[in-house]
């Protein structure tokens, strides 16, 4: 069996009833067979433009319906989703499209000043196509690049919606960007059959479908189902989780919910939930589940929330006071921690229930999870040794023109080749995990991972910084607030908001210091190397935190 999503989409749009709702953004609605047949136009046009098999499409924009739509264009044309990170500045841009070889790139109207600068330095993209989001956008076809801008909406409507009839592959891939160790992104090559095998993408939800025998078995699942499922990635599209589990929403011939905010709105959140019936969302943590509880407790009884069976969290913890604080207002919930990461999908999950709570950190493993010690010897169940926690099975094919780090993360191990992304656990004798964190002192603020050496980097071209450490501290609003301790140059003095201005000028806006302490001595090795728990203990000091 062919496992594709393109040929999937195809049959689930020809089998649901034509009202049945594919995508749902601010009360629009879009039906599966008018986005089956929009995606079908807009894919014409893309290869009308010069694109490939397996050329690779940027995805510069928020939560709409058309990323979902262009993502569903993608298949069916067999090219590769590239995200863009919507809050990244210009050389960050460019270096995610260069760095893709993207040939196409849908951006929202919103972003149109950004495009205008990149399309100069972008020589090779044959297509720019601009969503209208609600914002004036720009007329750029006379900018100064030879590669044309066109309309999202035009090229979605223009056309009859008739099948491509291609012939699709399983190994046809989708690309997920994650930042790398050296804070540089890579992108992850996800294959669509690895992405079915590991669970759909999402099928955490719906396990009596997960994994049937065929297509048309699938389908007739579909079919049975006694309700749609609505899904709504309150957590961007261009992350895994939200792009996951959106992606899980629609293999399941489910609506995806989205809305048109700039900014983290949790009324509008809760009142889209009632209005639209939510069935399940997708969260990343304490940072969306904290102002969700709070908005809750100021209007209690505000919304209807009957519909809510799931809430999804995945990409960093979110702690049990903010779990219990939501099953308080909907006790009929299920709260799923989903542990995977952009290299893999399906290491474990917990459950917490109004009748059942997991403790923090702590995961049943899957079917195709194992520990490693960094030797990739096998770590007993009930030792206290810890390791890295791995997955066999559906697992990506590797980064993006990084054969080396690719061989590091995705080794072979007695034969069996794993996807080690990094996080050291414990296993328990039941074969539970316990998380311990990740080994590269990744920062997670706000579900955004921050990599410590880019922003160190940016923080040491400034000429009053000699050298400088950057650790992620705990902060309520944010999860992690990135904090720098900084040596300055002699007679250099540190004005904090000019240093945060100037690190702004290179760096998305998340990955700048909320914090800049000015210390003696940073405490390096003789080798260079950083003692990042001194400093994270230093700054907590300085913070008033404990621990």
């Amino acid at each position: 069996m062919v496992w594709n999503y393109g040929d999937m989409f195809e049959a689930i749009a020809a089998a649901l009833p034509q009202d049945r709702p594919a995508l749902i953004h601010d009360g629009r609605v879009l039906t599966w067979q008018q986005m089956d047949q929009r995606a079908n136009n807009l894919a014409r046009h893309f290869l009308q433009a010069g694109a490939k098999t397996g050329d690779k499409v940027a995805f510069y924009m928020r939560n709409h319906a058309a990323y979902m739509e262009t993502l569903t264009t993608c298949f069916k044309a067999r090219l590769t989703h590239v995200n863009v990170n919507f809050r990244y500045v210009e050389d960050e841009l460019w270096y995610i499209i260069d760095n893709s070889d993207a040939r196409i790139v849908v951006f929202a109207a919103e972003f149109a000043p950004q495009v205008e600068v990149l399309r100069r330095r972008l020589p090779n993209v044959l297509l720019w196509v601009q969503v209208d989001d609600g914002h004036p956008g720009a007329d750029m076809t006379q900018a100064g690049a030879a590669s044309p801008v066109k309309t999202y909406e035009a090229l979605a409507t223009a056309g009859d919606g008739s099948p491509l009839n291609l012939k699709r592959q399983g190994d046809d891939l989708l690309f997920i960007y994650t930042g790398g160790t050296t804070g540089m992104p890579k992108g992850v090559m996800w294959a669509h059959e690895d992405i079915w095998t590991a669970g759909g993408g999402g099928a955490v939800v719906d396990q009596d479908i997960a994994a049937p025998a065929d297509l048309e078995e699938h389908v007739a699942n579909i079919l049975a189902a006694t309700a749609s499922n609505r899904g709504m990635p309150v957590c961007p599209e261009m992350h895994g989780t939200g792009l996951l589990t959106a992606l899980g929403t629609l293999a399941r011939g489910g609506t995806v919910v989205t809305i048109g905010s700039a900014h983290f709105d949790p009324q509008q959140i809760w009142q889209t939930v009632q209005d639209q019936q939510v069935t399940s969302m997708a969260i990343v943590g304490d940072a969306f589940g904290r102002p969700l509880l709070q908005a809750l407790e100021q209007h209690p009884g505000a919304y209807d929330l009957s519909s809510l069976l799931v809430i999804i969290s995945s990409g960093v913890m979110w702690s049990p006071e903010i779990k219990q604080g939501l099953l308080k207002h909907n006790p009929q919930m299920s709260l799923v921690d989903s542990f995977g990461a952009s290299e893999a999908i399906g290491f474990g999950q917990s459950v917490t229930t109004a009748d059942q709570g997991v403790a923090v950190a702590k995961f049943a493993i899957g079917e195709f999870t194992r520990v490693f010690s960094e030797d990739h010897r096998e770590i007993l169940p009930g030792s206290d040794e810890p390791g890295f926690v791995a997955r066999c099975g559906g697992i990506p094919r590797g980064y993006y023109k990084d054969p080396e780090k690719s061989a590091k993360t995705f080794p072979e191990i007695n034969g069996v080749r794993y996807s080690i992304p990094g996080d050291w656990c414990q296993v328990a004798a039941d074969g539970t995990i316990t998380l311990l964190g990740r080994g590269s002192v990744c920062i997670n603020t706000a579900g955004e991972k921050v990599y410590p050496e880019e922003v160190e980097e940016v923080l040491k071209t400034h000429p009053a910084i000699k050298d400088a450490l950057v650790v992620g501290v705990p902060d309520e609003k944010w999860g992690q607030a990135v904090t720098a301790a900084v040596e300055l140059t002699d007679k250099a003095t540190l004005d904090e908001a000019e240093l945060k201005a100037f690190a702004r000028r290179s760096l998305a806006a998340y990955k700048c210091p909320k914090h800049v302490f000015v210390i003696d001595q940073l405490g390096r090795a003789a080798n260079g190397k950083a003692d990042y728990k001194a400093i994270g203990q230093y700054v907590k000091t300085q913070l008033g935190i404990d621990g």
